[in-house]
C-alpha cells in the first residue's frame, strides 16, 4: 500500500516540476487516455482491497487501455464518427463502480476494527 502512495506522491511532484502542455488540438486524445489511465488506477486499487493486485496486469492495462482509448478516438475523428463518446461512457462506468467496491471495502475494514 505504501507504494502506490510513493509513486502517486512522485507523479504529483513530477507534474509541478515538469509542466507540459498539450496542444489543442491533441486535447481529446489526451483526455480520453488520462480516462483510460484513470480507469486502471482504480482497477489496480480495487484488486488491491480484494487482495489479488498483480504489478504485470496493472502496467500492461495502464498503458495498452490509454493507447487504445486515444487511438480509438483518433480514429473517430479521422471518421467523422464520435467513437470517443463510448470510450468516455465504459470507462466512466467502471471508475464509479471500481469506485463504490473500493468506499466498500474501506467501510469494511473500518467497522470491523471497532
Amino acid at each position: 500500500m505504501l507504494f502506490p502512495l510513493i509513486g502517486l506522491i512522485l507523479g504529483i511532484l513530477a507534474g509541478l516540476v515538469f509542466p507540459i502542455n498539450i496542444p489543442l488540438s491533441y486535447a481529446p486524445y489526451a483526455s480520453i487516455a488520462v480516462l483510460a489511465a484513470l480507469d486502471s488506477v482504480f482497477g489496480g486499487l480495487r484488486a488491491m482491497g480484494e487482495g489479488h493486485f498483480n504489478v504485470n496486469i496493472f502496467i500492461t492495462g495502464f498503458f495498452s487501455n490509454a493507447l487504445l482509448a486515444g487511438f480509438l478516438a483518433f480514429l473517430g475523428d479521422k471518421l467523422g464518427i464520435p467513437i470517443y463518446m463510448a470510450a468516455i461512457f465504459a470507462f466512466g462506468v467502471r471508475i464509479f463502480q471500481n469506485l463504490a467496491i473500493i468506499r466498500r471495502h474501506m467501510l469494511d475494514r473500518l467497522f470491523k476494527r471497532n
